[in-house]
């Protein structure tokens, strides 16, 4: 469980979700037994609909992991979608490309491999929606080249952003968590006072942040 919600909420909603596909619940048997972090069930849930709304043509996608996130945007948009997901470890990289070609989508996906800080200065396409999922302390660094490579009416999707709860109560932060959390309370903060962008916190998963950014600004 995440820690931000009561369990039987959690639990009740993830009871109604649809289930997942056999290589999905694959990918997240794998996820649970080798500790590799992927989005919550009610997380990806969220983004298939957000997809479904958007209908995107190129989604940017910052810490790939296994690939999971990666393959439910690409189910979830149509066939014409394209995503770009960065990755840092070579081993994830390795791993999330043998699940692209797997599931049939190593066409769709292209993988970088390297510092998403070094990598996206020289990213210059336009995306109509960028998943954040990497560093948690790092989101502010990498915030500028989201916004800017974002179309117009463009959507960020950011996780982990209450971070167990840590985020939003002190009594919660664990000693060694101290510069993430304020690093992440200055990136929620931001995004919800800069007038070019709007914001919604979702309290599900570990906490999303839904953010457009506005029209010709």
């Amino acid at each position: 469980m995440s820690s931000i919600n009561m369990d039987y909420i959690e639990e009740y909603i993830r009871s109604i979700l649809p289930r997942s596909s056999e290589f999905l619940k694959a990918l997240e048997d794998y996820a649970k037994n080798y500790n590799v972090p992927i989005i919550h069930p009610e997380v990806a849930q969220f983004i298939r609909v957000i997809i479904k709304i958007k209908n995107p043509k190129k989604i940017l996608e910052i810490g790939t992991a296994i690939g999971y996130s990666a393959i439910v945007m690409a189910e979830a948009s149509n066939e014409n979608c394209e995503i770009v997901t960065i990755e840092r470890r070579e081993d994830m990289v390795k791993l999330a490309k043998e699940n692209f070609k797997k599931g049939g989508l190593d066409n769709r996906i292209k993988i970088l491999h390297g510092e998403a800080q070094e990598i996206l200065p020289n990213i210059k396409d336009n995306f109509d929606i960028v998943f954040l999922d990497a560093a948690k302390g790092k989101y502010m660094e990498f915030l500028p080249y989201c916004i800017d490579n974002l179309n117009d009416g463009g959507i960020i999707i950011s996780d982990n952003i209450l971070f167990k709860g840590m985020v939003a109560n002190d009594d919660l932060v664990i000693r060694r968590k101290k510069t993430i959390v304020r690093r992440m309370r200055e990136y929620l903060k931001y995004i919800c006072d800069t007038p070019i962008l709007e914001t919604s916190i979702i309290p599900i998963g570990d906490g999303i942040a839904l953010t457009i950014k506005k029209d010709g600004r």
